[in-house]
């Protein structure tokens, strides 16, 4: 059996939580268009859009290397603004045996929770793609910051 850890960071989101679930939930192939030096693309391949049971597919760029994560939507909770994605396949897989992502929003804080196992006691921490999320929810925030800023200015 291997190691188990879970991570959990938040951060401060000047456009809203609400905003960053919403974009997560109902515009989730937006991401790659906010964050393409990120996020190469987002695929549904199962299911409609993401709900419970959907089965999605990342390309990304983690540390400059160019990754896949296969996902299944496990839970959504919209009193909580909460997603969790369990990984089935993909680059992580190669590391733990099993990564469960969860997103949820309050107020003006997006929050990060990593649930994973190790394969073994030398695997570091995802400490790497805990800091890719979170760069991924700044860009977010910087996209609604341009538009409200547009927006203003009569743009």
């Amino acid at each position: 059996m291997g190691v188990k850890g879970k991570l959990i960071a938040s951060v401060e989101v000047k456009c809203g939580g609400h905003l960053v679930h919403d974009i997560f939930h109902t515009k989730t192939h937006h991401i790659s268009n906010i964050c393409p030096n990120k996020i190469q693309s987002f695929e549904i391949h199962e299911g409609e859009t993401v709900k419970v049971g959907s089965v999605v597919n990342w390309k990304y760029n983690d540390d400059g290397k160019d990754k896949i994560s296969k996902q299944v939507i496990e839970a959504i909770d919209p009193q909580t603004k909460s997603i969790t994605w369990k990984v089935i396949g993909g680059d992580l897989l190669e590391l733990y045996n099993f990564f469960t992502i969860i997103t949820s929003c309050d107020h003006q804080w997006t929050t990060w929770t990593f649930v994973y196992e190790k394969k073994t006691e030398d695997i570091p921490e995802p400490l790497v793609l805990l800091g890719f999320v979170l760069h991924v929810t700044k860009g977010i925030e910087g996209h609604f910051s341009s538009i409200k800023s547009m927006l203003l200015n009569g743009s």
